[in-house]
């Protein structure tokens, strides 16, 4: 006899260790994690496409980059989620945003959390990219504003630096 399969209905608690803390946020089964997040007040990852082309969403899980509104709040319960607001320590810049505000890499700002977050994935797996690497790495996320170079030098200056 064959199994009816499980469905679910209703909100339920899922446990999410968010910037460091352990949180909990009430959710239905197709909760977004980028909804998730913004539920706790942590509004730095953006809506944007909805659809994981344009990169505002962009947060990282367990250490990866990844476009939070491809990703099902309960399929990531008891993971690691890291935003733009916990990428740094209270009070202080990451050297990332440092260097896109001296850089002037930004003018609307829109897409600079995802970008932010995007290149510090860059760097936590190559130190030192090449400026094609920070390139096209960037380019997987979508800036209306700008030409992308002062992000790229932003990048290659924490690079540099480290």
């Amino acid at each position: 006899m064959a199994r009816e399969p499980a469905v679910w209905h209703g909100e339920f608690e899922l446990k999410l260790r968010v910037n460091g803390e352990e949180r909990v946020v009430r959710a239905e089964p197709d909760t977004l994690l980028l909804d998730a997040v913004r539920s706790l007040g942590l509004t730095g990852a953006r809506r944007g496409c909805e659809t994981g082309y344009c990169g505002a969403c962009t947060v990282h899980l367990d250490g990866q980059a990844v476009r939070s509104c491809l990703q099902l709040a309960v399929r990531v319960r008891g993971r690691t989620v890291t935003t733009i607001e916990g990428l740094s320590e209270p009070g202080r810049l990451h050297p990332l945003q440092r260097a896109f505000v001296e850089r002037g890499a930004m003018e609307c700002g829109y897409c600079i959390p995802g970008m932010i977050m995007l290149a510090a994935g860059l760097l936590a797996e190559h130190a030192r990219p090449s400026p094609d690497e920070v390139r096209r790495t960037l380019a997987s996320n979508l800036c209306r504003c700008t030409g992308y170079q002062k992000m790229v030098q932003a990048v290659l200056d924490v690079a540099a630096a480290s």
